[in-house]
């Protein structure tokens, strides 16, 4: 698998768009659950590249092994998250997986809103669409992950 097209280059300034809606998306986030929510919506999107970026950030962050290797089974995992992970993880699925059926639904949105206040819930949601699109843009361009 070879890369397509280095976007960075060829459209640099959605590219530059893009970085600094990232960076504005991950304001007032904690660093550790941002990097679970990354992580998530990668594994469900299937991006290699953002899967190993983030699991990397995560360790460097602290994050333990069994917590992301078990990130794929959170909801079966017992209280290894806290209720505030696995609102955010549930959000983060149901953003990330719009189905024709299910969307979004009020219980998922209100278990969310129980954990993070307004403005919170707006920079989680931000970096939810902020990692779709990245995780978007490197399965689109086939970018090959950075495997040390």
């Amino acid at each position: 698998m070879t890369n397509r097209i280095d976007l960075a280059k060829k459209a640099p300034k959605v590219y530059r768009a893009m970085i600094a809606l990232d960076a504005a998306a991950s304001e007032g986030i904690d660093p550790q659950l941002a990097e679970l929510v990354k992580i998530r919506a990668s594994q469900l999107n299937h991006c290699a590249y953002c899967l190993n970026m983030h699991t990397v950030d995560a360790r460097k962050g602290g994050e333990t092994e069994a917590r992301i290797y078990l990130l794929n089974a959170w909801q079966e995992a017992g209280d290894l998250y806290t209720e505030k992970e696995q609102a955010a993880l549930l959000l983060t699925e149901a953003i990330t997986v719009l189905s024709s059926h299910e969307y979004v639904s009020d219980e998922v949105y209100e278990r969310a809103a129980k954990h993070f206040d307004s403005e919170e819930l707006a920079q989680l949601i931000s970096l939810i669409f902020t990692i779709n699109s990245w995780n978007r843009i490197a399965v689109s361009t086939r970018k090959a992950p950075d495997v040390r």
